[in-house]
């Protein structure tokens, strides 16, 4: 089981991609024996520049150790991986809602000239489009489809249909941290988890051995970094422990009114 952290975009005073944070944001991660994700959206990457990707995409690649996911929604996003990313996380469509054969079709389609393998990322809040069991074992027998990041918010009777028969070689990852421990009890490989920004270590521990004591102080944290919406908790934590120069997001984003009050929140 194994714990990915989709990496925030430091920002500076100015407002600019702090690099050398981010550099060092990524090696305590590692340290932490988590992997890293590159351009999700907990990096606000909708609001980073072209070059702005490039360089985000070219530092992570060089300090990953091989282990790096990079999201990528795009023929040439997808392109801009090869020997830079092991996978790319691909979001369903949003917004258009082409229906399960749509969504299948267009993966089927992306997969055919990736040169990465890729993981779905379904998070029908922000898409629009549901998905059935049915429909992801479809995905999954799609050469180069290699796992869905799971994130419909909730339990659900079809994550439960899923993992109570699990296509194989085919990952399933818990993408609502607060649901982690219950999705590694039914057999999920892990989690990308913007949550383990903080105390990394201790959600790679629970992914290993599935304490229930850690399980549930876990979600406690998980419950509060996503109480406005995501990185800007987060943010705020990382800036008040002093392990990143400011909260700042980019707009349409806007930064927690009390950063400071979330020092608490880090060991």
């Amino acid at each position: 089981m194994t714990i990915h952290v989709p990496l925030i975009t430091p920002f500076d005073a100015d407002n600019e991609i702090a690099y050398r944070v981010l550099t060092q944001v990524a090696q305590e991660t590692l340290l932490a024996g988590a992997g890293l994700v590159a351009l999700g959206t907990t990096a606000e990457a909708a609001s980073l520049s072209a070059a702005e990707r490039r360089n985000v995409l070219d530092l992570l690649s060089d300090h990953s150790e091989g282990d790096l996911i990079a999201g990528a929604d795009t023929p040439d996003q997808l392109r801009s991986l090869n020997g830079k990313a092991r996978a790319a996380l691909t979001l369903v469509p949003p917004f258009i809602r082409p229906g399960e054969d749509g969504v299948v079709e267009h993966f089927r389609t992306l997969a055919a000239s990736s040169p990465v393998p890729m993981i779905v990322y379904h998070v029908p809040q922000r898409t629009g489009q549901a998905l059935s069991a049915d429909a992801i074992r479809r995905l999954a027998a799609i050469d180069g489809v290699i796992g869905i990041k799971y994130a419909t918010g909730a339990v659900d009777a079809d994550l439960v249909d899923l993992l109570a028969d699990p296509p194989d070689d085919f990952d399933v990852f818990c993408g609502d941290d607060i649901f982690l421990a219950p999705m590694l009890a039914m057999g999920a490989a892990g989690a990308i988890a913007a949550s383990a920004h903080i105390e990394t270590a201790a959600f790679v521990d629970l992914a290993a051995h599935r304490e229930p004591t850690l399980a549930r102080r876990l979600a406690r944290l998980s419950k509060v970094l996503f109480s406005q919406p995501n990185p800007i908790v987060v943010k705020a934590a990382l800036h008040a422990a002093g392990r990143i120069p400011t909260p700042g997001v980019r707009p349409p984003l806007l930064p927690a009114a009390a950063p400071s009050l979330y020092g608490s929140l880090l060991e």
